[in-house]
């Protein structure tokens, strides 16, 4: 009879939090409370609290209580429809660094930023880019964290690394003009292409970068106006191209004058990696990068390196689209930057990815797939002529949300593979949401 009214009231508060009755932040009865409300014995209105939180829908705070989780729903990449995840989906398909102590990182800078002499600068509008002060805080931490020298004038601060793209789009690109990319490449800046009217040139992969042969060609065939690149972990196919490819891309860039946009938004994560491009080639490179991959997705704190030429426009562009970032905002990122938080952080989650990509090696063996091995993704090519649309809808039928290739193809046609994040599912679910993928694909006939 417990275990039916566990039962009955964890589904009766979790359709109640499902249909925004109990809104995210709210504070749930105590244990105590609960027991006595619903006539049951304090063990089973734990137990229930236990069954929220596995479904994600409520989180305990020692000391403070449970809170009704706020789980915000991720639209797909992959589909022009209104479909979100629900708030038990095992999401394959986004990355959401969660940690066990943000929640605390979080409140311990707050009561820093509360105790500090000039709390009211925050509230005032910043110039566009940053202040310099923490723009040398950023330049500081890419010197001593990623090698990558530069003045805190070549820096910008803007609204996590899409901002970045976009900013770096707009500022030196014109409608119709050509972009080498990735065949595969990260989606938002093909959509950014899309809708700046931008004419993408896809370049075939090799296994640790890009057909730069083929790329060679493309340059002396059509002016290509920039070249958009992830040589330090590659997102889908998590290559880091070697110093040589690397040299030598640049050397084409230079040949054919294109400009490079370098996307770095999951660098962190390989460690050491060869020299940027943007150390290789500062005055045609900008590079782009955030906190959202290491530190939280919600943070949106990001920032560009940019050639000195190109200050001045890249700055015009921040003024007239955004003006600047929340003072708030900056003030905590760039404190944690100049602290360690950040690169403590991102230890943490490069050994994250390695268990996690431990875990996926063990569950997917034997099937196609492409990672690095301290990558919060990987690829995976489906067997045969397997469909991946037929997969995935089957793969949701389960309760697993994954991106199909074509989210991530630049050419007519993809290929059958998934894109499977590792980042958002919680590590002791891990592994037996793989294995459902794994029997699920290859319970498809052949």
């Amino acid at each position: 009879m417990a275990a039916s009214r566990v039962a009955l009231l964890t589904e009766r508060l979790a359709e109640d939090i499902r249909a925004g009755l109990l809104a995210p932040g709210t504070l749930m009865p105590t244990h105590r409370d609960l027991a006595a409300r619903h006539g049951m014995a304090v063990a089973s209105a734990s137990k229930v609290y236990a069954r929220l939180a596995s479904l994600g829908l409520v989180i305990g705070e020692t000391g403070r209580g449970t809170f009704v989780r706020d789980r915000p729903q991720q639209r797909e990449w992959d589909g022009g429809d209104e479909s979100r995840l629900s708030s038990d989906t095992a999401d394959l398909s986004f990355n959401h660094p969660t940690w066990p102590g943000q929640a605390g990182l979080l409140r311990s800078m707050l009561r820093e930023l509360a105790a500090s002499g000039d709390l009211a600068a925050l509230m005032h509008q910043q110039p566009p880019g940053g202040r310099l002060h923490e723009r040398r805080i950023v330049a500081d931490f890419l010197a001593r964290e990623r090698g990558l020298a530069a003045e805190p004038e070549r820096i910008f601060l803007v609204n996590g690394a899409q901002q970045g793209l976009d900013v770096a789009v707009r500022a030196l690109l014109r409608p119709g003009d050509a972009v080498a990319v990735d065949a595969l490449t990260y989606p938002g800046f093909r959509m950014l292409a899309e809708l700046q009217d931008l004419d993408l040139q896809p370049v075939p992969a090799l296994d640790e970068g890009p057909d730069l042969d083929a790329l060679e060609r493309l340059c002396a065939r059509r002016r290509i106006r920039a070249i958009h690149a992830m040589p330090t972990l590659h997102n889908p196919l998590g290559w880091v191209m070697p110093l040589a490819q690397r040299q030598r891309l640049v050397e084409i860039a230079r040949r054919h004058d294109c400009l490079l946009i370098e996307d770095a938004a999951y660098a962190f994560l390989a460690g050491k990696a060869p020299a940027a491009l943007a150390t290789l080639a500062p005055e045609r490179c900008i590079h782009v990068s955030s906190l959202s991959k290491s530190v939280a997705s919600g943070l949106r704190f990001g920032f560009m390196v940019v050639p000195q030429a190109w200050a001045g426009r890249v700055k015009a562009v921040v003024r007239a689209s955004h003006w600047s970032m929340p003072g708030l905002v900056t003030a905590m990122a760039t404190r944690w930057m100049a602290s360690g938080s950040v690169r403590q952080q991102e230890q943490r989650m490069r050994q994250e990815a390695r268990r996690r990509q431990a875990i996926a090696r063990k569950a997917l063996a034997g099937m196609q797939m492409l990672a690095h091995p301290c990558s919060l993704f990987l690829w995976l090519r489906l067997p045969g002529e397997l469909r991946m649309d037929r997969v995935a809808t089957a793969l949701a039928q389960c309760g697993i949300a994954v991106s199909q290739a074509h989210a991530y193809a630049t050419t007519p046609h993809a290929p059958h593979a998934l894109r499977l994040g590792l980042g958002s599912v919680p590590l002791p679910q891990l592994e037996a949401v793989l294995v459902q993928l794994r029997d699920t694909v290859e319970g498809f006939p052949p």
